[in-house]
């Protein structure tokens, strides 16, 4: 089993948490009561999943087409943004660690 640590730009304590292979970043966040925002119901059909890969990135699915164009439409999207909804773990021995941009100013669910 792997996991994910979740730091915040908000200023909110990092977190660690498993994660299975198979599943997604945004699953985990979800299971833990993490607040990571996610209009679309995690269908890579929105930006709000929005995250900042810090490390790790090499052991989830690359990045499609359709996810690189609302990376795009996401606000301040860098190099090594993704969306949690499509990064899904395919090394159960993998450590990601990845940063929530501070959701306060996203209208979603």
């Amino acid at each position: 089993m792997g996991k994910v640590i979740y730091k915040f730009e908000d200023g909110s304590p990092e977190e660690t948490h498993e994660i299975e292979e198979g599943e997604s970043i945004l699953e985990v966040a979800l299971d833990n009561d993490i607040h990571l925002n996610h209009n679309c119901g995690g269908v890579c059909a929105c930006s709000t999943c929005h995250i900042y890969f810090e490390e790790g990135e090499e052991n989830v699915q690359e990045m499609s087409e359709e996810e690189e164009d609302f990376v795009d439409r996401a606000r301040n999207p860098r190099i090594n943004s993704r969306l949690a909804c499509q990064c899904v773990l395919e090394n159960q021995d993998a450590t990601l660690v990845v940063t929530i941009p501070d959701q306060s100013g996203i209208i979603g669910s």
